[in-house]
Parts: C-alpha cells; sequence; structure tokens
C-alpha cells in the first residue's frame, strides 16, 4: 500500500533536480503533490509525469523569493485541498566565487533566493500546520551547510542559515506536533533526473532518487520518531 496515501505535499523547486525526483516518488507513494516553481511549462511537466504513473498532482507557479507568491502557494494549496501535511521547501540556486570577488548583487540573489525563500515557507506553512496541528516540513541543506571550503561562502552561508532554521523551527513545532527536519546532500546528479538508472550510475553522483527516498523516510517516520538532519555525500568525498 502507498505510503502516503492521500498526504498533501508542496514541493518547491520541482520542476528539475532532486525536486522533481521527490515531487515524483511522492506521487507513486500515493500522495496529491503540489509542483511549484517559477517555470511553470517545467511544472506542467512534472505534473504530467506523476499522472502518467497514476498520481494526483497540481503545478502552481511559485518564486520563492517574492513573500506574496508563498503566501498565495500556502492559501491556494488549502483552498484546493484543505489541509498541507507535508513541505519540502527545495527551490534554491547555486553561486560560488571567492568571496573578495563577490558582488553584493550575486551575494543577495542566493540569500534572497535560498535562505529568504526557505524562510518564508517555513513561516507560511508553519502557521497553516499549526492551525491544523500536525505536519512535516523538510528543508534542503547541503553537505556545505555543515562545513566550507573556499570558493562557497555565499552558498554555504545560505545554506548554514537553513540549518538554523530547521533547528529553531523543530524546537517551536514540538509543542504542535510539527516535525522539522533537514537533508544535506552533496555532489547530485540533479540534471540526470530523467536519465536512465545506468546514466546516472555512470556520471559517478549521487542518484537524485536517492535523496528523494530520504524525503519519504522523512515523512513516513512512526508518531515519535524524529531525524534532526540527513546526511547524504558522495561515496568516497572527504569529511
Amino acid at each position: 500500500m502507498p505510503r502516503l496515501k492521500d498526504k498533501v505535499v508542496i514541493v518547491t523547486g520541482s520542476n528539475s533536480g532532486i525536486g522533481k525526483a521527490i515531487a515524483l516518488r511522492f506521487g507513486q507513494e500515493g500522495a496529491k503533490v503540489i509542483v511549484a516553481a517559477r517555470r511553470l511549462q517545467l511544472c506542467e511537466q512534472t505534473v504530467s509525469q506523476i499522472r502518467m504513473q497514476g498520481g494526483e498532482a497540481w503545478p502552481i507557479q511559485t518564486d520563492v523569493a517574492d513573500e506574496r507568491q508563498v503566501e498565495r502557494l500556502i492559501a491556494d494549496t488549502v483552498a484546493h485541498y484543505g489541509r498541507i501535511d507535508i513541505l519540502v521547501n527545495n527551490a534554491g540556486i547555486g553561486g560560488g566565487r571567492r568571496l573578495a570577488d563577490t558582488s553584493t548583487e550575486a551575494f543577495d540573489q542566493v540569500m534572497n533566493v535560498n535562505l529568504r525563500g526557505t524562510f518564508f515557507c517555513c513561516r507560511a506553512g508553519f502557521r497553516q500546520m499549526q492551525q491544523q496541528g500536525c505536519g512535516v516540513i523538510i528543508n534542503m541543506s547541503s553537505v556545505a551547510g555543515l562545513q566550507a571550503w573556499a570558493g562557497t561562502g555565499t552558498y554555504s552561508a545560505s545554506k548554514h542559515g537553513i540549518m538554523a532554521l530547521t533547528k529553531s523551527l523543530a524546537d517551536e513545532g514540538r509543542a504542535h506536533h510539527i516535525k522539522v527536519s533537514a537533508i544535506c546532500p552533496g555532489g547530485v546528479a540533479d540534471e540526470l533526473v530523467d536519465a536512465s538508472p545506468a546514466d546516472i550510475e555512470r556520471s559517478e553522483k549521487i542518484d537524485p532518487y536517492d535523496v528523494a527516498e530520504a524525503a519519504v523516510y522523512l515523512s513516513t517516520l512512526g508518531k515519535y520518531a524524529v531525524v534532526h538532519h540527513i546526511v547524504i555525500d558522495r561515496f568516497g568525498a572527504e569529511w
């Protein structure tokens, strides 16, 4: 039996990469999936794939860096389905140069999408889950959210911020039966999400569906079990 049958799930940044893999796996597990991302046409492609596999999905064009669009995403989902059971905050962008070479505009862009966007989604989703008295929030961080290297300062700062938001919100959520966790992947074959398993394996990167399985796992834990964060690193990577 599907493990997430009839659960209402929002996955941001689910028009490609890790987010798309998560949306597809949640659809396979019987969830009602809200596919949210900036590019509506790609959202609709993900929705079509979920429906072709027998799942239920609905696209909502959303730029998570826009507070009003995030509020609308939550409101429209509740208006359509009546609740939100799981919120996966996956939307994010890369950006890596040495700090001395990083412009203020480039820094702000990464922070606006990765950190502010996650904050907007966490806040709006948490408020809805408070009313329900339960829910699961999964934030997509990175191994760069646990450490940092030269040339990763801006991106790493945004992902460290996501870890802080996750830990704080997890503490605030206990009284409302809301679980909040983070996934910290590194070196994922994002661009190969629609490739064959053999092609993904040849890339020598992490299979995006392995990250998706971690999201399903966090969403199906028992009532009294919680995992604070999961690190999924490339085999052989140095710590």
